[in-house]
């Protein structure tokens, strides 16, 4: 029995709350490194902060994926996790900016704490997120569902990428105090989380989950598994679908080059970047502020590309369209090493942003065919495994390899960043796809 097709704007509340977790999270992605610059932190210390975040999606999105798999409340099964992690994530953003007031003798100690509080509840919310889709979706409607999700997503990285330029605009101080944060990223932080929980209550109250009875029948499966079926996570992780371990090695390149980035963009074109009026390098707060509009410039070409991902996929095929979008972000991190104009530092940002259009929709849409849907929470979770592993390797790795590989120049991450990214693209040939 299939599931009922959805109308567009019902797939479009399915991940509106996602639209806010973005913004949150596209915040602490461009300026996590100078909140913990700011706060004392050097160089060769950044990766290891960064860290907290693959840290609890690794813990968390397996566990929040197992038990809402087994959730059926009068809310529904995936609500009740997304709405209290978005109320928690909400928190954690106000928190963020206070760290200096909140431990003022030891800050970088309060902020790790914060990250790592923020970064659970970011998964709590996020993971559920990508099971609600499979569970509502009839296969038919899976890559719209993904890509509507995607576009979702980007359109939040930009909201949070380009909010402390807005502010700055509007007159809000890019300059941060002596050991604080600066009042246009405290201000953003603010805003963010905000918006993220009034786009979570939007999801949470538009969208009616199918009852346990009604989800069965869609399954062609009884509404109670039985006792002989059931599974401990060491079981289920041992039954894990093929092609989830051969996407899991695109992942692992893939996200290891996301990471870098994310890492290292900063201190790589700080004292490189130069101002396209004055031809000067930016100062420090300007560079933070462009950092920001990079980042917020990737998801713009990425919005674009998946309102066009499903129609090329169903022409082409999903691996070949995840081939190309990877290819385009190994040539976009290869152009960011050879540009020093600040505007022109946005020409790489678009292969970037087709990569990132790709990484979000389409191992996803390839991976949903090939789940057990009663299953579906938890193996999501695991799949989170293939994105928090090699931001950990690369977060552990990461100093040193600057440090003693690179002399000290982070220009060089970006390089190896595009080395992954190429690897990423030729490892897509390996993975074997399900036929619709």
């Amino acid at each position: 029995m299939k599931k009922p097709k959805l109308s567009f704007w019902q797939v479009w509340n399915l991940s509106f709350g996602f639209l806010g977790v973005q913004i949150g999270y596209s915040l602490q992605n461009s300026n996590t490194s100078t909140i913990f610059e700011s706060l004392g932190a050097d160089l060769h210390q950044l990766s290891y902060f960064w860290l907290a975040a693959p840290i609890a999606g690794l813990v968390v999105q397996p566990i929040v994926g197992l038990f809402s798999d087994g959730t059926w409340t009068r809310f529904g099964r995936r609500i009740p996790f997304i709405l209290g992690g978005a109320i928690i994530s909400a928190l954690a953003l106000a928190l963020m900016p206070n760290a200096p007031i909140l431990l003022a003798f030891a800050p970088l100690v309060m902020g790790a704490f914060i990250l790592l509080f923020m970064d659970l509840s970011f998964n709590v919310t996020m993971q559920p997120f990508r099971a609600l889709v499979s569970d509502m979706l009839d296969d038919s409607q899976k890559t719209q569902g993904y890509v509507v999700q995607t576009l979702l997503i980007n359109l939040g990285a930009v909201v949070g990428a380009v909010l402390p330029l807005i502010l700055t605009r509007c007159g809000v101080s890019d300059t941060a105090p002596a050991g604080g944060v600066a009042p246009h990223i405290a201000y953003s932080y603010y805003i963010g989380g905000a918006v993220l929980l009034l786009t979570v209550l939007v999801t949470a109250f538009r969208t009616k989950e199918y009852p346990p009875e009604e989800f069965a029948r869609y399954d062609e499966r009884p509404s109670e598994e039985p006792a002989a079926e059931k599974s401990s996570f060491l079981e289920t992780l041992r039954h894990t679908p093929k092609v989830m371990l051969q996407l899991g090695v695109v992942q692992f390149f893939s996200w290891a080059a996301l990471f870098l980035m994310w890492t290292y963009l900063k201190p790589a074109i700080t004292g490189v970047v130069l101002s396209h009026e004055t031809g000067m390098p930016l100062t420090d707060g300007q560079t933070q502020t462009w950092v920001g509009v990079l980042n917020g410039t990737y998801p713009i070409p990425a919005c674009i590309v998946s309102l066009f991902l499903g129609i090329i996929a169903a022409r082409w095929g999903n691996k070949l369209v995840y081939a190309l979008c990877l290819l385009c972000g190994a040539a976009g991190f290869a152009g960011l090493t050879c540009i020093a104009d600040q505007y022109a530092l946005m020409i790489p940002m678009i292969g970037i942003g087709i990569a990132w259009a790709g990484i979000l929709a389409m191992p996803y849409s390839i991976l949903s065919r090939a789940l057990d849907a009663r299953r579906t929470g938890v193996y999501m979770g695991i799949f989170n495994f293939t994105i928090t592993i090699p931001q950990i390797v690369v977060g552990l790795t990461g100093g040193v390899i600057v440090k003693h590989l690179f002399g000290g120049h982070p220009m060089s991450m970006l390089m190896l960043a595009a080395v992954f990214m190429l690897l990423a693209a030729l490892s897509v040939a390996f993975v074997k796809e399900r036929a619709k």
